[in-house]
């Protein structure tokens, strides 16, 4: 399966690089007016110091990709809605967390709004429900491959599926906000294509590649959503490349963390990075300060 073009795509559907004229006012736009941040735990940020933001279970982390890019472009004003593990239905919907909901996203997009990232798709899949199931299953077989045999074509499935999900979202922020540009964020890389760590990651040595593809093909997917959709994408898989789960250097946690966040998800380093990605694609200089 191919892996996500390296190439963004504009708001006008063209491929751009992040220092042509296209990104530049785009840039200027953000700064000068309203950015919404959208998505689930991967945009919040869970446990990286520090949580800010109601309700409370939604973990937002002040650290979080949306904190520091709206920290570099200082627009005129920015809401952070992103929420854990929300899916695409809570876009529309409330979202009910422990001591309260967090409000439908969406209605945080209003036509003012100049910039919209949005990371979304991951809990529709199931995704954290197929790390611990991969997990479980490489305690009997940690050479073998049993999550690859358990799951089979049907992860595939559930991407495509989730795909029309993610297409509505994108029409509905265009309506919402006609003049702002968006940008769909993909999923950082969390293991290496062929040879894995366990037991320090717990995912059978067989099962590597098999869920290596898998998030190539939810990066595809949320790439090819974002161009049919009239949004950038920004590469997030191919950043984190070399700073996997197993990785000395590691910008996702593993279940066993060493790094201030939720397991199986981006630490501070990880969000940096990213942040830096969503920069780049808007032509503005990489992060600075704390």
């Amino acid at each position: 399966m191919a892996l996500v073009p390296t190439l963004v795509a504009g708001g006008s559907g063209r491929a751009c690089s992040a220092t042509d004229a296209t990104g530049a006012s785009a840039r200027e736009a953000a700064a000068a007016g309203r950015y919404v941040a959208l998505g689930d735990s991967f945009t919040a940020g869970p446990l990286i110091p520090h949580r800010h933001g109601t309700p409370i279970a939604c973990l937002r982390s002040d650290h979080n990709y949306p904190s520091l890019v709206a920290r570099m472009l200082q627009p005129a004003s920015f809401t952070d809605v992103s929420c854990s593990a929300a899916t695409t239905e809570n876009m529309s919907r409330a979202q009910s967390v422990l001591f309260g909901k967090n409000i439908p996203q969406l209605d945080a997009v209003t036509r003012d709004t100049t910039l919209v990232t949005l990371g979304i798709g991951g809990n529709d899949i199931g995704y954290s429900r197929i790390v611990l199931t991969c997990a479980t299953l490489s305690l009997a077989s940690p050479h073998g491959a049993p999550c690859t045999r358990y799951y089979g074509s049907t992860l595939d499935q559930r991407i495509s599926a989730t795909a029309s999900k993610v297409a509505a979202v994108l029409h509905a922020v265009h309506a919402r906000a006609p003049h702002a540009r968006v940008l769909v964020v993909g999923y950082p890389r969390m293991l290496p294509a062929r040879t894995g760590c366990w037991p320090n990651v717990p995912t059978a040595s067989g099962d590597i590649p098999f869920l290596d593809r898998f998030e190539r093909h939810l990066n595809t997917m949320l790439a090819e959503e974002a161009r049919r959709g009239d949004a950038g994408f920004v590469d997030a898989y191919r950043t984190a490349q070399r700073h996997d789960m197993c990785s000395t250097d590691r910008w996702v946690e593993g279940i066993l963390i060493t790094n201030p966040a939720a397991p199986v998800h981006p630490n501070a380093k990880g969000m940096q990075a990213v942040a830096d990605r969503v920069l780049a694609v808007l032509g503005a200089s990489r992060v600075t300060g704390d």
